[in-house]
């Protein structure tokens, strides 16, 4: 039985990392990407194979394809998983950050679809992942960039799932609420190097603080998140939409069932904004 060829970005920890592990332990032949290789190295040392790709370079994602293609003839699944939050008020947020933060998180992985879509059509269809997130679907204060470019992988998703099947290429995008990773932390420095003492937030850094770390409350081990994504997508009829961690279903009943004005409130005060005056 031929193998599945399995391409992932973002491999270097968390989601990315989980998946590469067990798509290889499941039989399907894995290259796992990060921007820098000495990042996966232990993956390389599974049996993994590794390739370095900035998703945010066109460049690299034209040779890191071609170099499958040449190698393996296929592309079976794509997983999009390569991102960060930016976490930040929007105010403290320069245009080239709020760029970076879609390149990587929306832009890159358009991209990647593109450069793999007419492989998969040749070969008689494939499956696209786009790991999405549930802070597309219900945005929180400090965290509008990233919501944002997710909510525009959430969307762009509905349209690519519509738009290629007819071709057989199955599009599916997992919208994770809490998984234990170093999103966290990463988000932490953002905002440590973001928010400057004039900041009209800096009061209340705390909060913004924790909206960076808001997803490692009670997260999903990221093992098993990849478990279930990888029993989904070898299914004959996966469902278009996967929400699968902390939170994922809570939020948007909330947002569902909640009015805005009430909401806001929930929110204002869980990110401390009730603390801020008019005049602050």
């Amino acid at each position: 039985m031929e193998h599945k060829v399995v391409l992932i970005t973002g491999c270097s920890s968390g989601i990315g990392k989980a998946l590469s592990i067990v798509f290889h332990e499941k039989g399907f032949r894995v290259i796992a990407t990060a921007r820098r290789l000495d990042s996966i190295g232990d993956l390389k040392s599974r049996g993994i194979v590794v390739d370095r790709l900035d998703v945010t370079s066109q460049n690299d994602i034209e040779r890191v394809v071609r170099t499958v293609l040449e190698r393996e003839q296929r592309i079976d699944i794509l997983v999009n998983n390569a991102g960060f939050g930016l976490i930040a008020p929007l105010l403290d947020i320069s245009i080239e950050e709020m760029r970076n933060q879609f390149f990587t998180n929306v832009f890159g992985p358009f991209q990647l679809i593109r450069a793999v879509a007419s492989a998969m059509r040749e070969n008689g269809g494939g499956t696209i992942i786009n790991i999405g997130s549930i802070s597309g679907v219900v945005t929180t204060p400090f965290a509008g960039a990233y919501c944002a470019s997710k909510a525009a992988m959430n969307f762009l998703s509905d349209a690519l799932r519509l738009e290629l099947e007819p071709f057989g290429i199955r599009v599916v995008c997992v919208q994770p609420g809490g998984v234990a990773s170093d999103f966290g932390n990463s988000s932490s420095a953002g905002v440590k190097r973001i928010m400057k003492p004039d900041s009209w937030y800096a009061s209340i850094k705390d909060f913004v603080d924790k909206r960076a770390q808001e997803s490692q409350s009670h997260p999903m081990p990221a093992e098993e998140l990849a478990q279930r994504i990888v029993s989904i997508v070898a299914s004959r009829n996966p469902p278009a939409i996967v929400r699968l961690g902390s939170k994922s279903f809570l939020l948007p009943f909330l947002r569902a069932v909640l009015p805005t004005k009430v909401l806001d409130a929930v929110f204002r005060k869980r990110f401390g904004l009730h603390k801020l005056s008019s005049t602050e």
